[in-house]
C-alpha cells in the first residue's frame, strides 16, 4: 500500500511540475506583454486612437488576470491532491 502512496505521489509530483511550467510560460508572455505596452509614447501612439488603445490595454489585463488565475487553480490543485495523499496516508492533526 505504502508503495503505492509513493507512487501516486511521484505521479502527482510530475504532473505539478508541468502545469507550474505552464503557467511560467504564461507568466513570461503577461510579462512581455507589459513591457511592450509600458515601451508606447505617452503622446501619440499608434493605435487607432482611443478604441485601440482600450482594447491593447484589455488585451493585457486579461493576460494578467488568467495568469492569476491559474496560480489560483494550480494552488487549488495541490492542496485537494496533497489532502487526499495525506488523508489515504493515515496521518491526523492529533498524531
Amino acid at each position: 500500500m505504502q508503495e503505492l502512496m509513493n507512487e501516486i505521489v511521484v505521479h502527482l509530483s510530475h504532473s505539478h511540475q508541468q502545469m507550474a511550467r505552464l503557467l511560467d510560460a504564461k507568466r513570461q508572455i503577461a510579462v512581455r506583454m507589459a513591457e511592450l505596452v509600458s515601451m508606447l509614447p505617452d503622446e501619440h501612439p499608434q493605435l487607432n486612437g482611443l478604441e485601440g488603445l482600450l482594447d491593447s490595454s484589455s488585451q493585457v489585463t486579461k493576460s494578467v488576470i488568467s495568469y492569476v488565475n491559474s496560480l489560483a487553480d494550480l494552488e487549488e490543485a495541490l492542496a485537494d491532491s496533497l489532502s487526499t495523499i495525506v488523508k489515504a496516508s493515515g496521518y491526523s492533526d492529533e498524531e
